[in-house]
């Protein structure tokens, strides 16, 4: 199965005991986030060995997080930043569209990168996670 489709939007289950607007994580959704933790693709795997461990400034990340109907690859959730990595088959440009403005609809910031970038310009991707980073401390 393609990773798109494991991180495919399911729909929220209304939590009784939450209240208004509370939503209970699907069971489907975190065994799928699980698995993708378990089998990351290269580029998953290289950009978590920079980012584990608060080795970004100090700030907790969090891979394949479950965000409503939605499974972030990282999350840094006192940042409120998302980091996504798009394979080479990834190219869904309206779910990520959407993805991304619901995510934006939540409080959070959306970064991307390609699996290219994460491979060959590793600096320039902690350049860039580094100035999102910084810039939500200044605010």
């Amino acid at each position: 199965m393609e990773r798109a489709a494991l991180a495919a939007p399911l729909t929220p289950t209304p939590s009784p005991e939450g209240g208004e607007g509370a939503v209970k994580v699907d069971d489907l959704l975190l065994d799928r986030a699980k698995r993708m933790r378990r089998e990351p693709t290269p580029a998953e795997a290289k950009l978590w060995r920079h980012l584990r461990d608060r080795q970004m400034g100090n700030t907790k990340f969090t891979r394949q997080f479950v965000i409503g109907p939605y499974i972030a690859d990282y999350c840094a959730r006192d940042a409120k930043l998302v980091i996504e990595v798009d394979g080479d088959t990834h190219s869904d440009q309206a779910r990520d569209a959407s993805r991304t403005d619901w995510l934006q609809r939540q409080g959070y910031r959306v970064i991307r990168f390609s699996n290219a970038d994460i491979m060959s310009e590793m600096d320039g991707v902690w350049q860039v996670i580094s100035a999102a980073l910084t810039a939500e401390s200044a605010r």
